[in-house]
């Protein structure tokens, strides 16, 4: 049994056949499918498919750091993820975490101050609520860290989505606190700088998630992800590692359920 501790098959990418999504997934043992929150303009999708496999899928709430980008109401929509962290909607019973949030100045930096005004004000609303956090990072490892060391012994715990940088920067954010890393698709690509890493990263570390429609593993690479190939994540975990696929399975699941408390 897998756990996928990060997917969006709440995305209007599964409009067409989210149901039978579902079922592949339960089919090739993923035993639970973590949802984290984007952005008010999907929330509703969230909900949704939280109450129609209440239980299956698991919810979390944040602001994602693009959805800060060029938006005027972002403030207003983070005060209303510190609302719904207080108050679930009707037929959720709680949130799991905080994410996913984040800082992303891939597409432009023109919004670093803005979005790290979010991650800070959701930090602490994880405190809070001692919720995890789910951390998405791109092209924003230094400053990301930074913000991570300042909250150092404060309690907080969590993941950080799409672990893509090197082995200096994991063993520096392991110290920080309670921390897994969550290794994705991108680990099965040819030349995959992340495969290296990952064999210096300690399997009690890791957690495995799909981030589908995105980051299709292979072999299935350039096709719509979804959550029944994280298998092929944990297998070229257990290759890289040279153990067996069941101890990545075991050691994995057991650390999702750990930090998320499932």
């Amino acid at each position: 049994m897998l756990i996928d501790t990060h997917s969006h098959i709440y995305d209007e990418a599964f409009d067409g056949d989210r149901n039978e999504v579902v079922e592949r997934a339960k089919n090739e043992g993923i035993e639970q499918i973590i949802l984290p929150a984007i952005d008010g303009e999907s929330n509703e999708r969230l909900f949704d498919m939280s109450r129609a496999h209440k239980g299956y899928v698991v919810p979390l709430m944040g602001l994602h750091p693009t959805s800060v980008n060029d938006n005027p109401r972002w403030r207003e929509e983070l005060a209303e993820v510190g609302r719904l962290l207080k108050n679930p909607p009707q037929g959720i019973e709680r949130f799991y975490g905080v994410g996913e949030i984040g800082l992303d100045l891939y597409w432009s930096r023109d919004w670093q101050m803005e979005q790290t005004e979010a991650f800070r004000a959701q930090l602490d609303m994880a405190i809070e609520h001692d919720l995890p956090i789910v951390v998405h990072t791109r092209d924003a490892w230094e400053e990301m860290a930074e913000i991570i060391e300042e909250y150092r012994d404060k309690g907080l715990r969590g993941i950080f989505h799409a672990f893509s940088a090197d082995v200096a920067m994991y063993e520096r954010l392991r110290e920080c606190g309670d921390f897994l890393f969550g290794i994705g698709g991108v680990v099965t690509f040819k030349k995959s700088a992340l495969a290296e890493v990952v064999k210096s990263m300690r399997l009690e570390d890791l957690v495995v998630e799909t981030d589908a429609p995105y980051l299709t593993p292979a072999p299935h690479r350039g096709e719509r992800n979804e959550s029944a190939y994280v298998r092929f994540v944990a297998m070229k975990i257990a290759e890289l590692q040279g153990v067996d696929f069941d101890a990545v399975a075991t050691q994995t699941t057991a650390n999702a359920k750990r930090i998320f408390r499932l």
